[in-house]
């Protein structure tokens, strides 16, 4: 067995709106010696909602193709998007910006890395400054999907959020929406009651294992349109695992807000989606979601070192 306290673990927070933002995420660039059992440890040992790991970190022929796994805390989770970003912007660090793949649990992601030149503007603010932007990193998810959701379980779901019908916005309805993960989709008409919401971790937890949502509960908020006329949102993904319960940034969660928008002709493709994320937790962060008329969703974002 590989000694874990040999492997080489980097801490990145991806889609960071302040310097304190974004969602921490480990990496592990060679994980071809790990066994389920040593990355699952590490896993818990970084303790932040996902850690991925390149199983295969590819061959020096082609270095733009690896492949990856996904752990949390507790499990093994088949996607994880601020991972995939964090790994995306590693890679691109020591292999060169520029197209990478990465074959997963769920199939074949293909991520766009650049290092924009210019001014400290966050990504899809149109802002500048003295300092160079952070590598950016564009991922396309898997072909999404959208299902209705049971009844009796949104009921339980509605239940352990303490929201009534009355507060879900009807134009936004509840379903089940995937990109990788599926996640449920709740819209939440009132910006006092998006903020004021509480769950139970513990029983969060058990319906969505219940349930196979391996990725987060979403809540979403929807505010006007931005002087683009890009739509923005605000989301809370619930995500109890530890100690967190919240995820302050969530790339498969902003892939698959996407596909349930498109999907429902609540958005007019091509588009482009502002999600705002993190507040609640403390970790402001900021995902860029770009919506074609078919296929596979777009997110876009940063990662950066944490010290």
């Amino acid at each position: 067995m590989t000694d874990p306290h040999a492997v080489e673990i980097l801490r990145l927070t991806a889609f960071a709106a302040e310097p304190d933002g974004g969602n921490p995420a480990g990496v592990v660039l060679d994980a071809s010696q790990l066994t389920d059992v040593e990355m699952q440890r590490i896993a818990a040992d970084v303790g932040y909602a996902e850690t991925a790991f390149v199983v295969d970190p590819g061959a020096a022929s082609d270095d733009r193709t690896v492949r990856v796994r996904y752990f949390s805390p507790g499990a093994e989770v088949p996607f994880c998007g601020h991972a995939t970003v964090a790994t995306a912007v590693a890679l691109a660090e020591r292999r060169g910006v520029g197209p990478l793949a990465l074959d997963t649990p769920v199939g074949r992601i293909v991520i766009d890395t650049a290092r924009p030149e210019g001014g400290a503007g966050r990504v899809g603010d149109g802002t500048t400054g003295s300092a160079p932007l952070p590598i950016t990193a564009s991922f396309t998810s898997v072909e999404p999907a959208l299902r209705d959701l049971d009844p009796i379980v949104a009921d339980r779901l509605l239940a352990l959020l303490g929201l009534e019908r009355s507060d879900l916005d009807d134009r936004w309805p509840l379903r089940e929406s995937y990109a990788g993960n599926w996640h449920p989709v709740v819209a939440v008409r009132e910006q006092a009651v998006f903020d004021a919401f509480r769950f139970d971790p513990a029983q969060m937890r058990s319906l969505m294992d219940e349930r196979d949502w391996a990725g987060t509960v979403t809540v979403v908020h929807r505010r006007e349109a931005d002087a683009t006329g890009d739509l923005v949102v605000e989301t809370r993904n619930l995500f109890p695992v530890g100690d967190i319960t919240e995820d302050p940034a969530t790339g498969s969660a902003a892939a698959s807000l996407g596909a349930y928008l498109r999907a429902l002709e609540l958005i007019a493709p091509p588009a482009r989606v502002v999600v705002h994320q993190g507040r609640h937790v403390g970790r402001p962060s900021l995902l860029v979601v770009h919506v074609p008329p078919a296929g596979g969703i777009t997110v876009t974002g940063t990662a950066a070192h944490i010290v």
